[in-house]
């Protein structure tokens, strides 16, 4: 092989396995599996309205929102490449009131996976990013028949976590507890080749992501934050932010991992009953993890998100996440105003 042969995603985790023992055989089947059900939701995202996708399917999730068709075929396609490899205890999808047993037919692992199929599905219609979150735990020892309770483990538990993002490239971002490596898709190999290794977030930004939409709702210390940055070099901060917001979680951290910035989606009191919007279990701990093997942060607001032991398999949080000093930042103003 050519020194500087591009390396696949099959050779890097075999060379995680066989190299530095950070991982074993089930775990880098588990994740090449993944990685190729993202193949699958990448082509059918890229069809689009060729291959009859688009829209909705007129049906709702656990959480009472529309799905779209493609929210479902994902999920189907994540479920369908997981069910027979023998790695898996038992999934949990976002899309899914309950865990997802393995069926009986099948032998079972000593992995628990979860994921969110298609997030930001609402842009897929207006050919927007969008992309699949996941994350890996070890199923407790003597479970033989994962219920909720198994599921329900705090996120410095997760063994590997990752997603894909479907753009104007198709990009697989992974780690394994060891730093954070990106993949993209080369479409005529049919393989995912490394493109990116122990990426590093800037500690400092100038950019933010958020839905300004809802400043009537938050918290006082949230606006502060936003207001000090509104402000620009006139103001405490004494330099200009610029606002970036996609409206699709993996769209904007992914830009946070290339480039720096701090993504937020913050408690507000437009639903009191609900103490954040995004779920800790699909979305918040796996991308916390990203973000901290990273150098970043990510917080409620208040406490560190990877330490919160679930009560729920849906539970929904608050999250600060990206650039360690704005994290720490934001953080530090919501704690004061709780002291």
């Amino acid at each position: 092989m050519k020194p500087n042969a591009p390396v696949s995603l099959t050779r890097f985790l075999i060379e995680q396995q066989r190299e530095k023992g950070h991982i074993n055989a089930d775990l880098r089947l588990l994740i090449e599996v993944v990685a190729r059900a993202c193949k699958r939701i990448s082509i059918a995202v890229g069809k689009g309205a060729l291959g009859g996708v688009l829209g909705s399917a007129e049906t709702e999730n656990v959480q009472g929102e529309t799905q779209k068709k493609l929210d479902v075929l994902s999920n189907e396609i994540l479920l369908d490449a997981n069910a027979w490899g023998g790695h898996l205890a038992a999934l949990a999808s976002e899309e899914m009131d309950d865990p997802h047993p393995i069926p009986d037919r099948y032998p079972k692992g000593e992995y628990l996976l979860v994921f969110d199929p298609l997030d930001g599905s609402s842009n897929i219609d207006v050919n927007i990013s969008v992309g699949t979150i996941f994350s890996v735990l070890r199923c407790p020892e003597g479970v033989k028949n994962p219920d909720e309770k198994a599921f329900l483990q705090p996120g410095t538990k997760q063994v590997a976590a990752g997603y894909a993002v479907y753009g104007s490239s198709t990009v697989l971002v992974l780690t394994l507890g060891d730093g954070v490596h990106v993949f993209t898709l080369d479409r005529e190999q049919g393989s995912f080749i490394l493109t990116g290794s122990n990426v590093k977030i800037p500690e400092d930004t100038s950019e933010f992501a958020i839905n300004m939409s809802n400043m009537r709702h938050w918290e006082a210390p949230m606006k502060r934050y936003i207001d000090e940055m509104l402000a620009g070099k006139t103001g405490p901060r004494g330099r200009d932010f610029n606002m970036r917001w996609v409206a699709s979680m993996v769209a904007d951290v992914h830009r946070i991992l290339t480039r720096g910035g701090i993504f937020i989606y913050p408690r507000d009191l437009k639903d009191p009953s609900k103490p954040g919007k995004l779920r800790l279990m699909y979305e918040a701990n796996p991308m916390a993890m990203i973000v901290e093997q990273a150098g970043g942060a990510a917080t409620t607001g208040r406490v560190r998100i990877l330490d919160i032991q679930p009560e729920k398999l849906h539970q929904r949080v608050p999250v600060f996440l990206g650039s360690k000093n704005e994290v720490e930042r934001a953080t530090a103003y919501h704690r004061e105003a709780d002291a």
